[in-house]
């Protein structure tokens, strides 16, 4: 632990998906504008995919332009234990098996070698679906924070696995349909109103082992934040705080507050601006699966159809594979 007048350093590690890296980035930035040292740490997979959409040349490090503003973030890659060409969203259950089992090594090695650096580093920020982030706190003598970047109704749910099993909501045969109404800061909620893995049929996958261990492991964390707005889910986040310290710190977007770019897409951007000024207000469909989920061609079909046929203005997000890596188009003629 640190005395009062030590400068705070932090060490940040998002999950390796767009999701997760976007909060990290406008928080490390924020964190810097208040005089914190920040050294920010990214997959080499994930800096090679942000590399790679940004236009021009190669970068090396996506907060040289927050330095030249006087933020002092320092930037890092680290292994995640596959080769570079390692088609990770194709190998999905192979990747989320090395994020589980050997990517921790490789982060602390890491945090070991930079430990001591200058401020030494006194607080670990890492993503709350890491199940290792305690040990390596503990190891190196570091405050925990565990930093949650979806809604806390979705956090307080995965914290409470161990109540909706007993209650026969989760993981059960015979599935109960009644109303939930016995987790703490949720009113009610529909069993089918649930993340997708808490529906699932099959307990057994390599994410629900990750959810499973996450869910303990943020139990042991010092602080938890969470991207989200006190006033939206406060009755949420004031009963996990009697669990532990646990704060919303939304909305953390930059906008306006740093006058600087941060590289920070994992996907070539499009600007759909002028077209959307063509539009009127409200008139426009958002469509996007993310930088995780799949789907398969025939619900893509479908899709396609649906909008045809309602002949509405719409943004259609599709990463190339979607389906498949094997099939970059996979939209119908």
């Amino acid at each position: 632990m640190t005395n009062q007048h030590q400068k705070i350093h932090a060490m940040m590690i998002p999950y390796p998906f767009q999701g997760h890296v976007i909060p990290f980035v406008h928080l490390a930035m924020k964190l810097a504008s208040r005089g914190l040292t920040i050294t920010f740490i990214n997959t080499h997979s994930v800096h090679h995919q942000i590399s790679q959409a940004k236009t021009g040349n190669p970068i090396d490090d996506i907060f040289v332009e927050a330095r030249k503003s006087g933020f002092d973030i320092r930037y890092m890659t680290v292994h995640d234990g596959l080769p570079l060409g390692f088609d990770r969203s194709l190998n999905h259950d192979q990747y989320m098996e090395c994020i589980l089992h050997v990517f921790s090594a490789h982060v602390d090695k890491l945090v070991g070698s930079i430990a001591r650096s200058d401020p030494p580093i006194n607080c670990l920020i890492s993503d709350t679906f890491y199940v290792w982030s305690s040990m390596i706190a503990h190891k190196y003598n570091l405050v925990n924070v565990s930093f949650w970047t979806e809604p806390v109704l979705v956090l307080t749910l995965y914290y409470h696995l161990g109540l909706l099993r007993e209650k026969g909501h989760f993981g059960s045969p015979a599935k109960r349909k009644d109303i939930i109404d016995y987790i703490p800061g949720v009113s009610a909620i529909n069993p089918t109103d649930m993340m997708s893995y808490l529906q699932a049929e099959d307990t057994s996958t390599v994410v629900h082992r990750i959810i499973y261990k996450a869910s303990e492991d943020v139990k042991k964390a010092d602080i938890i934040i969470c991207n989200t707005i006190q006033e939206l889910e406060s009755d949420t986040i004031s009963a996990l705080h009697q669990k532990q310290p646990s704060y919303a710190i939304g909305p953390i977007f930059t906008t306006g507050l740093i006058k600087c770019s941060v590289s920070m897409n994992m996907w070539a951007e499009m600007d759909c601006t002028k077209w959307l000024d063509d539009k009127p207000n409200g008139s426009v469909l958002y469509i996007s699966f993310g930088s995780y989920a799949h789907t398969s061609k025939e619900e893509l079909d479908e899709i396609a159809h649906g909008l045809l046929l309602s002949k509405v203005n719409f943004i259609w997000v599709l990463r190339e594979d979607i389906v498949s890596s094997d099939d970059p188009d996979p939209l119908p003629a």
